[in-house]
């Protein structure tokens, strides 16, 4: 065998040039865990900021232990702890969709623990946490997941736990493995998931009457888990939108160059723009809609498409340019009111005349749902394309929810300009592509900020199991000003929503607040962009160089930041 041929042998198995290295870049630690090289445990101290929903007295009844414990006061670093815990068996895994940095993640709460404690990976996520599949997590192990992308240490899935049945199932894992506590790594769901289990594991678990600790930390790409002032962002929503934006900027930079096309990108994102907002900050391009600014605005279908069109229009009658890029968040279907009113009634449709549906051919149904809908909607309805049709119509996800990824809402947009053009300005050239940029962005190796941000996130994760805290996500707030570990209580967090004819608890998403300083920015440029080429191209993203320490551009503005850097140990 050659030299070559054995080097390019060598390289398999996540094996690469590139993730051999990034293994070995040093991380960014917060200052309140000592040294970087040797971070240590640190002790929590309450702050004065006492979380509070519309919902308080009710979840406080439901969740007594958890709420009397917290008084649902955020925690902070308090200094180093002054001893060291030892002999605690922590299983932790993964929850939902994967995000860049989940690795890094376990890294930061096995490197926290120590030898002294033992970490346990769940394999399968939720699920496997039911069926006891846990394998203790090695220093070796952790050494070749630091860094990388993905969720394939351990596999995730969406089950949740909510039955009876479950959480006795969950006890019996605990008892099995003598589990001191559980880390949950996911979004809104799988936090609320993790105070449910908080709850039912506080007390009468281990031998003694004690109970078994859970905490969770904040992953979702879409950036829908915050808390203003207190968590700046999710995990993975850094590297998704450096990914897009590095897509969306070739193809800007290809609209300049080939300069007769116009591309409708879709981006993933399912019920807040913050994916979108950040792509189009880092990117600048002709058009980008976000679906909160529709919502607050009423717009209806036809003012979106006029609002394109005249972008369009206006910049082929005075710039002669043939082309552009229109940015288009995933779930925007559902914020046109219009359309969200036709959804409503939609699904009471369905649901109603579930069995007689079902028994239709596919091609039968639509008509059959147009003759149970009120005339305005019945009037839309029919007014729109078959391939939206057939996906209004398609099954639910495992949540009850419309799968908008399959929507081709940005085909929809582009037609319909088409169509008004033609009506209107048919002189104007308009020749399209369409994009979805989602799974695309899920699984990179994290960006520097994704990558010290989770790390620390595993430090202070690991930190508040040895402080034998319960019910808390894991947060890092001051992030141009050195790092700060906090201790968000869920129950804190939850309001009643009435899903499936029954109350549960929820973590509301957090959507773009249009009076935000990201939002108020954007709103400031967009017309410039619209008017003229004024892309930029961001480029790939650093690990090391000139943009390896940039944040994300909607945290900056969002967070008061005096720069893009962010100074996480410094």
């Amino acid at each position: 065998m050659s030299t070559l041929a054995a080097q390019l042998e060598q390289m398999e198995n996540h094996r690469s040039v590139f993730e051999n290295e990034v293994r070995k870049l040093p991380l960014p630690t917060c200052t309140a865990f000592g040294s970087a090289a040797a971070p240590q445990a640190i002790a929590f101290a309450a702050t004065d900021r006492v979380l509070s929903t519309r919902d308080s007295a009710t979840v406080a009844a439901r969740f007594p232990q958890s709420v009397a414990a917290s008084g649902n006061v955020v925690l902070r670093a308090d200094g180093l702890a002054p001893t060291r815990v030892s002999g605690k068996r922590v299983a932790a895994l993964f929850s939902g969709g994967p995000a860049a940095g989940g690795h890094n993640v376990l890294c930061g709460i096995k490197k926290l623990l120590g030898a002294d404690n033992t970490l346990f990976g769940v394999k399968g996520g939720p699920k496997g946490l039911l069926q006891g599949k846990l394998f203790e997590i090695t220093d070796a192990d952790a050494a070749s997941i630091l860094n990388t992308g993905g969720f394939d240490f351990l596999g995730t899935d969406r089950t949740k736990i909510k039955t009876a049945e479950q959480f006795e199932q969950v006890k019996q894992t605990c008892i099995t493995h003598n589990l001191d506590a559980i880390v949950i790594i996911g979004g809104d769901d799988s936090n609320t998931n993790a105070a449910l289990l908080a709850e039912f594991l506080y007390t009468g678990i281990k031998a003694d009457g004690s109970g078994v600790q859970v905490l969770g930390a904040p992953k979702t790409i879409d950036g829908d888990l915050q808390v203003p002032g207190l968590l700046p962002i999710s995990f993975g929503f850094d590297t998704a939108t450096r990914i897009y934006a590095e897509l969306a900027g070739n193809i800007l930079q290809d609209t300049r160059s080939s300069v007769k096309y116009w591309h409708f990108i879709k981006l993933m994102g399912r019920s807040a723009s913050h994916v979108t907002l950040e792509v189009a900050l880092q990117t600048k391009p002709a058009v980008t809609l976000i679906s909160e600014e529709v919502a607050a605005k009423k717009m209806s279908l036809g003012a979106i498409v006029e609002q394109i069109a005249n972008a369009v229009v206006d910049r082929y009658k005075n710039k002669g340019l043939k082309h552009g890029v229109v940015l288009v968040p995933e779930g925007l279907i559902e914020f046109i009111p219009e359309i969200n009113a036709l959804l409503a009634e939609l699904n009471d449709v369905v649901a109603h005349h579930a069995e007689a549906f079902t028994a239709l051919p596919a091609e039968a149904r639509p008509a059959f749902v147009s003759s149970h809908l009120a005339a305005a909607n019945a009037t839309l309805f029919g007014s729109l394309p078959a391939y939206i049709v057939n996906m209004l119509l398609a099954e639910r996800d495992s949540h009850g929810n419309l799968q908008v990824s399959l929507i081709p809402t940005e085909q929809l947009l582009s037609d319909m300009v088409r169509a008004r053009l033609v009506a209107t300005a048919p002189d104007v050239p308009f020749s399209t592509h369409h994009h979805f940029f989602g799974y695309e962005g899920r699984c990179g190796a994290p960006t520097l900020f994704d990558a010290a941000y989770t790390w620390n996130l595993g430090l202070t994760v690991g930190a508040l199991i040895l402080a034998g805290k319960t019910g808390y996500m894991a947060s890092v707030s001051g992030l141009t000003s050195g790092g700060e570990p906090l201790a968000i209580p869920l129950t804190g967090l939850f309001n009643v929503e009435r899903r499936h004819g029954q109350d549960e608890y929820v973590i509301e998403k957090a959507l773009v607040r249009t009076e935000a300083a990201a939002m108020q920015f954007f709103v400031s440029r967009r017309a410039a962009w619209a008017a003229d080429d004024c892309f930029a191209s961001p480029g790939p993203r650093q690990l090391w160089g000139p943009a390896a320490r940039q944040m994300p551009m909607t945290v900056a503005l969002n967070e008061g930041a005096d720069s893009l850097l962010f100074k996480i140990g410094e």
